[in-house]
């Protein structure tokens, strides 16, 4: 699982400059610059993920889960903005919307795994 998190990382990064480098000379790629900062902004969530993973501080499936979440939802915003500079159109109507609310559910997802892992430390079930 880390070395799929770890591709992630790697493409978001990849995709992130190029769709960088493509904006700085395309006119009126406003949409690239946007895609191309959330592609840069997770590349390295996704190495922190995978170092999370080692961790075992979250069970390894709710990683898993919520990169998953993640990676699509940022494969629909960014691939949505990408394609109404590329091909003049959207991906699909709502593709961008959905992608964000995804992201936010990815991230939610983390937030809320890290609080229900600090509470199941600090009230462990008692055994007897």
């Amino acid at each position: 699982m880390t070395g799929l998190l770890i591709a992630l990382g790697g493409i978001s990064g990849a995709l992130g400059v190029a769709l960088s480098a493509v904006a700085a000379h395309y006119p009126g790629a406003n949409n690239l610059s946007t895609a191309a900062e959330f592609l840069l902004l997770h590349g390295p969530a996704f190495f922190a993920l995978a170092a999370l993973a080692r961790t075992q501080a979250l069970p390894r499936w709710s990683i898993l889960a919520g990169a998953i979440v993640i990676a699509i939802g940022l494969g629909l915003f960014c691939g949505d903005l990408a394609s109404r500079v590329f091909l003049g159109e959207r991906l699909f109507h709502w593709a961008a919307p959905a992608g964000g609310t995804l992201l936010i559910l990815g991230w939610l997802w983390f937030a809320l795994a890290g609080i229900f892992s600090m509470v199941a430390r600090t009230n462990p079930a008692k055994t007897d």
